[in-house]
């Protein structure tokens, strides 16, 4: 089994597909360790608030099955086949690491380089795992957060648990 982070966001009804999402993933993955919410601006257009999280699981699958299973998780809860990368979405979900692999595998850049780019990435990753440490860069998230530029994206902590069926 591999340790992988996803990263998981909503911006159309994030309070209905956040936990019809998170549903799928833990019939696909199994069980699952959560990060808080955050709430954030669009980045790359105008659109309403994103929620953004990230999930801790474990995988067998290899890094193409489970993109896969991902971007059909995606499509069946509202996602157009066609959306283009910046756009407004009812469900996105994206591989951030699997286990230490960096580089290109099965067609997925990872480390996924938001880490480090996006607030609404870094922070939950920081929050969930804060000694947990970047593949390619190999320091904690906790410590990438702590040199992060907080003014440049800022985020608002949601007062809110995410309910998801674990059956």
């Amino acid at each position: 089994m591999t340790q992988i982070f996803l990263g998981l966001g909503s911006n159309i009804e994030p309070a209905r597909y956040l936990p019809q999402g998170l549903t799928a993933l833990w019939r696909l993955l199994g069980p699952l360790k959560l990060s808080p919410v955050y709430e954030g601006a669009a980045i790359g257009f105008d659109g309403e608030p994103f929620w953004n999280l990230v999930v801790e699981a474990n995988t067998a699958a290899s890094v193409g099955e489970l993109q896969r299973a991902l971007r059909e998780i995606e499509y069946a809860h509202g996602r157009p086949r066609d959306a283009t990368r910046f756009s407004a979405r009812s469900l996105d979900i994206d591989i951030l690491t699997y286990g230490d692999c960096t580089g290109v595998i099965d067609g997925v850049l990872l480390p996924r380089p938001e880490i480090v780019e996006n607030a609404f990435v870094l922070r939950p990753l920081a929050m969930l795992a804060p000694e947990s440490r970047h593949p390619a860069l190999g320091k904690s998230y906790g410590e990438l957060w702590r040199e992060y530029d907080k003014a440049s994206q800022p985020l608002s902590t949601l007062a809110i648990e995410l309910e998801f069926s674990r059956s």
